[in-house]
């Protein structure tokens, strides 16, 4: 396996309060579950083995006994467990009681974190047994016979595994332990926590832990007490997450009465990737003379053979575009950033109108939408608007009477230009036979149609809105200096797998009937740029993604590779996971080749893009994201795919 992948727990046990022997007991059996499952990494709750809420009874020198010796009683039973477990309990040092994380692994207790922020407010009362960590004096804490790190900027590491712990209220802190055990290298921070429950309390947590995780660029595991612990006027629900920069991939079910154990993997490549491209998070970690914390070494357990090649969180084949109300908004705010733009462009240069080539296809559809809200939006008349529709040797009557209904339905100048003789006449011209259809029969049509556009805003004092979406700029599949140039390219930050939800919404949000039902047809036709002749039923017989490849598929190879910067190998085995039951391996193999081969050759046309608005996380502009030499070789990658 595992391609950066680790394999972590967040467990809520069963416990007793005050029950030391009985609280271990569940914790093993759930230790033991999780290490069935391939877990490496596991964190129980807040003090789980004497219980959160156990209050003066924490004076007790027999519950404080017990817990040390049930502490190492549960590291002696789980010798044979490879997994590395953050246990809580109070600890005795130098006269004080701290509320500790122990690390332990293999039969061993790695180290000790004390809790530094201890709450003291309405239902809390830490500090009348508790000392914080800044108070601490010793490096050491006696665990029966032996001392332990004591740290409360202790960092376990492994290999590429960094590992911070902070404890429930260090969370909710204005600079949280967590931040600098981040700027230290720690990219999985745990916390064990014991949270109440009040209304409206789990929402703001849930966006603690993910909001954490996205300022610390790394995984964030956390477990707080479950229905064991409530007691007198605490009730708490065993809330237990796992994020991951930002995004919660894993939630337990709460107010069970069961235990709960969530698992999920965490990306730490990912995580890497988006430190060492976020250039502000280095320069935000701490400065070289101060102190640079403790750091443990711990083994990180091998995958068992059989679950090496099973992961505990999906991956989105679709990672371009959200789904439900999500979806939405999304669609809602991509037409907002979009227009706004263009809106910015058409201001600045004084245009008078706007010039749309509409083919009746998805992507020229998505440009006159956007086109149209943004003349709405300055208060422009559409029919300022000029739609273009430009017959050629491969137009179909279907597409072509969509582009006139929608031309028409939205109140947009209509013009015709057949481009036809234009070409047979350019063909004369450079000696080109028109019988046979190859890549000068198909380039002479698009840049035919991108030269019409180009004139007439010139006479009309206007600006060519350009079609092209992010996908075909990955592919390389467009005409260069054809329908690859435009005045102002609103598309360019647009995959393909989102553009028909774009138009989808449009239709069903934001225009009249004839309209809608003309857009709804245009999603249901096949993708292409019909280029070539139709069949003798007049079909389109030229389908894009029977030549390049599925969309779906080459946008989700784009996401990972610009995005995270993943390799070939770790591409295939996500999509693997994304498209199992959807494409063979074969198939999944054959296109990834195509999509880094062409991504490759077709860089140049990339480097001279037309200005457009960024949209989401990932543009191929050269003043953008993505600054690449156009005759950089494409062996390592190709060479990579052939291994697979």
């Amino acid at each position: 396996m595992n391609y950066g992948f680790v394999k972590v727990a967040a467990a809520v046990p069963n416990i007793q309060v005050a029950d030391c022997i009985y609280n271990i007991t569940q914790m093993e059996k759930m230790m033991r579950k999780a290490a069935d499952k391939g877990v490496q990494i596991i964190v129980f709750p807040e003090l789980s083995v004497t219980g959160y809420t156990c209050l003066d009874l924490f004076q007790q020198d027999l519950l404080l006994n017990s817990a040390e010796n049930a502490l190492l009683q549960l590291a002696e039973n789980t010798a044979d467990l490879p997994l590395l477990a953050f246990v809580g309990a109070p600890l005795r040092t130098d006269n004080k009681l701290i509320n500790a994380a122990i690390a332990i692994q293999e039969g061993k207790i790695l180290g000790v974190v004390p809790k530094t922020y201890l709450p003291n407010y309405k239902e809390f009362q830490e500090k009348r047994w508790f000392t914080s960590a800044n108070d601490l004096d010793n490096d050491f804490v006696e665990i029966g016979d032996h001392f332990y790190p004591l740290q409360k900027q202790m960092i376990i590491i492994a290999n590429d595994v960094a590992v911070g712990v902070e404890i429930c209220e260090d969370l909710w802190m204005p600079v949280p332990p967590s931040s600098e055990l981040a700027m230290l290298g720690a990219n999985i921070i745990v916390n064990l926590s014991a949270s109440n429950e009040l209304i409206g309390k789990h929402a703001y947590r849930k966006q603690l832990v993910a909001q954490q995780s996205a300022r610390c660029i790394c995984g964030y595991v956390y477990a707080s007490s479950g229905f064991g612990e409530s007691t007198t006027d605490l009730v708490f629900s065993g809330s237990a997450l796992i994020a991951e920069n930002g995004v919660i991939l894993a939630e337990s079910k709460r107010f069970s009465l069961d235990e709960q154990l969530i698992i999920s993997d965490i990306d730490v490549e990912y995580l890497y990737h988006d430190r060492l491209v976020s250039t502000s998070f280095s320069e935000g970690c701490l400065a070289k003379d101060t102190d640079r914390g403790f750091e443990l070494e711990f083994i990180l357990p091998e995958y068992r053979k059989e679950t090496a090649n099973m992961l505990s969180r999906t991956i989105d084949p679709h990672p371009f575009t959200p789904e439900g109300a999500a979806l939405r908004e999304r669609c809602e705010e991509i037409f907002q950033i979009q227009t706004a733009g263009l809106a910015k462009r058409i201001v600045h240069a004084h245009a008078k109108t706007a010039v749309v080539g509409i083919s009746g296809g998805l992507d020229s559809t998505l440009a006159l939408l956007v086109t149209v809200m943004t003349f709405d939006l300055l208060k422009i008349p559409r029919n300022r608007i000029i739609g273009i529709t430009m017959p050629g040797f491969g137009t179909t009557g279907r597409t072509y009477r969509n582009a006139v209904s929608l031309i028409h339905s939205l109140g947009v100048t209509f013009r015709e230009i057949s481009i036809k003789e234009a070409c047979m006449q350019h063909f004369q011209d450079i000696h080109h036979d028109a019988n046979l259809h190859d890549v000068t029969y198909e380039n002479s049509q698009a840049r035919e149609r991108t030269q019409i556009l180009m004139d007439v805003a010139n006479k009309e004092n206007g600006l060519v809105i350009g079609t092209g979406d992010l996908s075909e700029l990955a592919l390389g599949w467009a005409t260069y200096n054809g329908d690859h140039m435009s005045m102002y390219g609103v598309n360019g930050s647009i995959p393909k797998t989102l553009v028909k939800y774009l138009v989808e919404w449009v239709a069903h949000n934001r225009v009249d009937e004839d309209s809608k039902e003309t857009l709804l047809d245009i999603l249901d036709t096949p993708i292409s740029p019909e280029l070539i002749p139709a069949d003798e039923q007049g079909n389109i017989k030229q389908k894009t993604e029977d030549l390049v490849g599925p969309y779906e598929l080459h946008d989700f190879f784009l996401y990972h590779f610009i995005r995270f910067g993943a390799t070939p190998a770790k591409i295939y085995y996500l999509a693997q996971e994304a498209f199992r039951g959807a494409y063979s391996d074969e198939t999944i193999k054959k296109w990834l080749y195509t999509f880094f081969r062409r991504f490759f050759q077709q860089q140049f046309k990339r480097s001279c893009l037309p200005d457009g608005p960024k949209v989401g996380s990932i543009s191929l502009s050269p003043r953008g994201d993505w600054r690449m030499p156009s005759d950089a070789a494409a062996t390592l990658w190709l060479k990579e795919i052939e291994k697979l």
